[in-house]
């Protein structure tokens, strides 16, 4: 299936991927049932929304979009992808699902915002295009694999020397499971309920970790905070709960 617009606006590329080892069937079924909802920005993803503009700055404050090829690694239904290919870039979304990626695509078409999308893993395209990507994208996505030891290897991978690589993920320690899984998804209702699996999430450490193996060297770490009463997202230095990191791939 190939959906396109005119010259400004979004194509998706869609074949039947072969099946990926790292990835989990129940949580592309659960994203793929709710991706109708996507780009509503009062319904379940509107926390994505209310983020974005948080999270599309602080990448643009390390690397220059305009002009600059772009992967957005787990894209769902596009948010982030329209929002950086707004500023300029050349931008492909990914993702194992493939109902977000039509969402995208025909969000696209509305807002001819040129993105290409493309049903595949990060492993599989890093095979097709190593070294291929000016900046690599791959946020809340990490949390959501079986192995994400290998979807950093792969970012890296794309990665061309010198270039960026941005992740977050969430915190793994009893404050983020309060946090994310009972405040959000059970207190609050931001969430729908079993979108997260405390027994997934990622330490600073554990991620550093997977990046330094990587040959990706950290830059820059900051967390993400929210205020129940004020209904405000913010940055700040403490990581306890959600987390992105900036990194680099070493030029050697």
């Amino acid at each position: 299936m190939l959906v396109s617009g005119a010259s400004k606006g979004t194509v998706l590329e869609s074949v039947t991927p072969l099946p990926s080892r790292n990835a989990d069937p129940d949580e592309l079924r659960k994203f793929g049932d709710l991706a109708h909802r996507w780009w509503d920005t009062s319904g379940e993803f509107a926390p994505l929304h209310a983020i974005n503009p948080l999270r599309l700055e602080w990448i643009a404050e390390r690397a220059t979009l305009r002009g600059a090829r772009v992967l957005d690694v787990g894209c769902g239904g596009g948010i982030l992808a329209e929002s950086m290919a707004a500023r300029g870039a050349d931008v492909t979304g990914i993702d194992l699902s493939e109902k977000p990626l039509s969402v995208a695509a025909l969000h696209g078409l509305e807002s001819k915002v040129a993105v290409r999308y493309e049903a595949i893993s990060a492993e599989d395209i890093a095979l097709r295009e190593p070294a291929g990507f000016d900046v690599v994208t791959c946020m809340e996505m990490l949390e959501h694999v079986p192995d994400p030891a290998a979807v950093v290897q792969a970012c890296a991978t794309l990665v061309k020397p010198g270039g960026h690589v941005f992740f977050s993920t969430i915190n793994r320690n009893p404050k983020a499971y309060l946090f994310a899984v009972i405040g959000a998804e059970y207190l609050l209702r931001l969430l729908p309920r079993g979108t997260h699996d405390y027994q997934r999430f990622i330490t600073p450490s554990e991620l550093s970790r997977h990046a330094r193996a990587a040959r990706l060297s950290l830059d820059a770490m900051i967390g993400l905070h929210y205020n129940p009463l004020t209904r405000r997202y913010w940055l700040a230095p403490n990581v306890d709960v959600n987390y992105m990191i900036a990194t680099r791939l070493d030029a050697r």
